[in-house]
């Protein structure tokens, strides 16, 4: 499989129980975050090595942020927020951004005004009721795997694909704002 476009981090606020950050630690490992962090309270580090077998916290850069305005995200961040409230956009009908950073609220509870101000998207997963930390930020951490990574469309039958998908071609470049003078047809 090809590296998958783009990056992320993943982040929670006001996690209380440490085998679910640790968990979420070690899953946002496994998928290739570029970060952790979190907000507000959250266990110790120590205590997430519980679930966290893969050390994540040692071998991605983390952050603690005391509030959500005391945030620094990298430039071009685009803040998601997941969480199930009204106008939340459905998971399924979401394209990420290509640099973004996942944030997820604590058990029993939600994301805070203050987070939700932040974010630049609310996702929901559509699910009939809420679900385990671990288990959202995984899923939204395989539907962005999904959707930027290269991958064999699925085939129309059940089963996988017959054939592996084509090697990337590079194009022309793509100019937002018209082509330089240099590669207008007549001018030099």
């Amino acid at each position: 499989m090809d590296a998958a476009r783009g990056w992320f981090g993943i982040g929670m606020e006001g996690v209380s129980k440490a085998g679910n950050a640790g968990a979420v630690f070690r899953t946002a490992h496994a998928f290739g975050a570029a970060f952790l962090f979190t907000v507000g309270e959250s266990p110790g580090l120590a205590a997430t090595r519980i679930a966290d077998t893969s050390d994540a916290t040692r071998h991605l850069p983390f952050y603690r942020w005391p509030s959500p305005d005391a945030m620094g995200l990298p430039a071009r961040t685009r803040l998601v927020g997941v969480e199930v409230v009204d106008g939340a956009i459905p998971l399924p009908s979401f394209r990420h951004p290509l640099q973004a950073a996942y944030v997820f609220g604590p058990e029993r509870a939600s994301l805070s005004p203050a987070m939700l101000a932040a974010c630049d998207f609310v996702v929901r997963i559509p699910t009939r009721f809420a679900i385990n930390l671990a288990v959202a930020a995984a899923i939204v951490m395989y539907d962005r795997q999904v959707t930027h990574g290269r991958y064999a469309d699925r085939p129309v039958m059940p089963g996988g694909p017959a054939e592996p998908p084509p090697k990337h071609a590079h194009g022309k470049p793509i100019f937002r704002r018209g082509l330089p003078p240099l590669f207008r047809d007549g001018e030099s």
